[in-house]
């Protein structure tokens, strides 16, 4: 029913930026209640590290409050994930979700940080 499409992963130096973009595509309207990007590094657990919810709030992890930032772009259907000031530490492998009637995800990207 809902399909997710991330770009724009890949190798950046320390204190550099990326922005990542996930497009989603569905068969039908379906009412989204949040929007989020998640992380997951090598032999650790998959970790949120941003929301943005319907009503415009957003919420990030300790970690990359003020170096990320999540939004939505209603004419490409898009949410995004700007990512300034990059640490070896945020090196993962990034999903965008998607909470509807269940929590879709997506393929995921590679970003790796380098020291």
């Amino acid at each position: 029913q809902v399909q997710l499409v991330e770009s724009g992963g890949g190798l950046v130096q320390a204190g550099g930026s990326l922005r990542l973009s996930c497009t989603v595509s569905s068969i039908g309207r379906i009412s989204i209640a949040s929007m989020e990007w998640y992380r997951q590094a090598p032999g650790k657990q998959r970790e949120l590290v941003a929301t943005l919810s319907r009503d415009g709030t957003t919420d990030y992890a300790d970690s990359v409050k003020g170096r990320f930032t999540i939004s939505r772009d209603n004419a490409k259907n898009t949410v995004d994930l700007q990512m300034n000031s990059l640490k070896p530490e945020d090196t993962g492998v990034y999903y965008c979700g998607v909470l509807g009637r269940a929590r879709y995800w997506g393929q995921g990207t590679q970003v790796t940080v380098s020291s």
